[in-house]
């Protein structure tokens, strides 16, 4: 129940996840875990996951490790995202974002600033076929006027 609530709670903010169909399985303060099913809306033209799905699946999981522990007065900002297809995706995807303790220290201690946030993407086969990095950033939200 706590996962589906969750999912929906934050494909309910993020409508192209909702449009996925992906799925929290895990949440923690230093770990996000993410599903997302080899569906016909989500596939290529071989039958994979779509690439731009597969982005979004660890663009999510980063995102939501990363959100859940920045202060309500910080704006999270993804700057850039580093994906290397290393071979072909067979069924449905898992992404397993995470965070270090000194890097929840840092998100504490700063008024802005930027890490690198790793997620480990695994097919039905167990490998990895795609390596993930997600630049994440934090500013100081602007005063609404």
């Amino acid at each position: 129940m706590r996962s589906w609530l969750l999912t929906k709670l934050f494909c309910s903010q993020v409508k192209y996840a909702n449009t996925t169909g992906i799925k929290i399985t895990h949440i923690d303060h230093q770990k996000v875990e993410i599903e997302l099913a080899n569906k016909r809306k989500v596939q290529n033209h071989i039958g994979g996951v779509h690439a731009v799905a597969a982005a979004l699946l660890a663009e999510s999981a980063s995102g939501i490790v990363f959100g859940i522990n920045l202060p309500d007065s910080q704006l999270p900002l993804l700057k850039s995202m580093k994906m290397d297809f290393l071979r072909r995706m067979e069924g449905a995807l898992k992404a397993k974002a995470t965070i270090t303790s000194e890097q929840l220290d840092q998100m504490k201690a700063q008024d802005k600033g930027d890490f690198l946030v790793e997620v480990h993407i695994t097919d039905e086969s167990g490998e990895e076929p795609i390596a993930c990095l997600m630049h994440w950033a934090w500013v100081t939200k602007r005063a609404k006027k």
